[in-house]
């Protein structure tokens, strides 16, 4: 990062703590847009006996050691799920933070990347819990991300990167449809939906991340697959949620995707 204005030391704990207060508004996310229930009202409670939660007792992650794991009113056990999707958003905002203070990619992408750290933990769990990917979450992320990427192009002065993020959020989308259209138990259109955006997001950062990014999501899903079905827990006719793989490669072009296409092209000998 050039001239970052706070330094490391403390811009990323400042992001580690930004990003556990999101993580407790993704637990909301990821409970109630399954339900089609509203993310605003009413305001949180506990299911067990409807006990409106105090702000005091909603602090991410202090709040739930400090009840140890309980409800304050009817001491009903509180899933440790809570506090580990608080802690991952912490981490997953200081990573991406830390990228950018690493020149992994330019600062004014951190708007994007942080919204997809978020929006890809509330993703990835309700396509584990559900096996969807909500239309209500996936289809307003075309627009937020666009506008989010328009906003990094006119931070960077790098305006080209936009009609590389058409063209890969064009050519995901196409990849996916084929294969939804031909392998209709494997591919579900959420995914074919969610490639598109995704797609976006990594043909921004440039053909390496889009290549890389876009093929990790069947490595992961294949490896993932084989270890599955050798511990019994799957077979060939088992349908397994496709996003989290999605996500997680677009991760890894985001993160690695330059470094890892130097290293292919320099160990086949193209460069």
């Amino acid at each position: 990062m050039t001239d970052p204005l706070v330094p490391a030391a403390i811009g990323i704990p400042l992001a580690f703590l930004f990003g556990a207060l999101i993580g407790s508004f993704l637990n909301v996310v990821i409970w109630r847009v399954p339900q089609g229930l509203s993310v605003v009202r009413p305001g949180s409670a506990c299911p067990e006996c409807g006990h409106e939660i105090a702000w005091y007792d909603n602090v991410p992650i202090v709040s739930w050691l400090v009840l140890r794991g309980k409800c304050r009113a009817c001491g009903t056990r509180i899933s440790a799920r809570y506090p580990l999707v608080e802690a991952g958003a912490g981490v997953a905002f200081g990573l991406v933070v830390a990228g950018a203070y690493g020149g992994l990619y330019p600062a004014g992408l951190l708007p994007a990347l942080l919204y997809w750290a978020a929006v890809g933990i509330a993703l990835t769990l309700i396509d584990l819990d559900h096996h969807r990917l909500p239309n209500a979450i996936v289809l307003p992320s075309y627009l937020v991300t666009a506008a989010l990427l328009a906003l990094a192009s006119i931070l960077t002065g790098d305006y080209i990167r936009l009609l590389t993020a058409t063209i890969g959020a064009a050519v995901l989308f196409a990849l996916y449809w084929i294969l939804a259209i031909a392998y209709p138990g494997g591919m579900g259109f959420g995914d074919v939906k969610l490639a598109g955006v995704l797609g976006m997001l990594l043909g921004w950062l440039g053909w390496a991340a889009l290549i890389v990014g876009g093929f990790s999501a069947f490595l992961l899903g294949g490896l993932v697959g084989v270890v599955l079905m050798i511990g019994g827990r799957a077979t060939r006719k088992s349908r397994i949620p496709f996003g989290p793989f999605m996500i997680a490669g677009a991760w890894i072009g985001v993160f690695a995707g330059e470094a890892i296409a130097d290293a292919y092209l320099t160990a086949t000998g193209i460069i």
